[in-house]
């Protein structure tokens, strides 16, 4: 069984999906190959309309972080800094001060209610908001 988004077929999919075309290409644009591990991070579904964001970023504080979204893209980068051990004579570095750019694509639905660094860990809270007009409703027929 493979488990590669090149081999997905997305005509199965066309004549039962309405309004989804940009869905579509937004899922095949996402590069898999060139996503690296850095920083590590965990998502958590706390219930059926929150979820946490957790990203380690030992060595890091909030002036260094910069979070935007943009078009459905949440994305986490580190800001360009002075080398603060520059002085310092290090035998072994193992904290990284590395630049990263980390991307996550949100439902149209997800709104990011918070952020806050804490521990050496970035924890951005979301919620799914399901606005009137996309909520279940009957249709009264004539």
């Amino acid at each position: 069984m493979q488990n590669n988004l090149t081999t997905f077929d997305r005509n199965k999919f066309i004549p039962y999906s309405i309004g989804f075309d940009n869905l579509f290409d937004r899922l095949f644009d996402i590069d898999l190959e060139s996503s690296n591990s850095y920083p590590p991070y965990n998502i958590s579904k706390v219930d059926e309309n929150n979820y946490i964001i957790e990203m380690a970023l030992a060595g890091f504080n909030k002036d260094d972080i910069e979070i935007e979204l943009a078009d459905s893209e949440l994305t986490v980068r580190s800001k360009k800094r002075e080398d603060s051990n520059k002085d310092v004579n290090l035998i072994h570095q193992g904290i990284s001060h590395r630049s990263f750019n980390r991307k996550f694509t949100l439902s149209e639905e997800i709104l990011v209610k918070n952020a806050e660094m804490k521990n050496g860990m970035l924890i951005i809270k979301l919620e799914k908001f399901i606005p009137e007009n996309k909520k279940p409703k009957l249709i009264s027929i004539k």
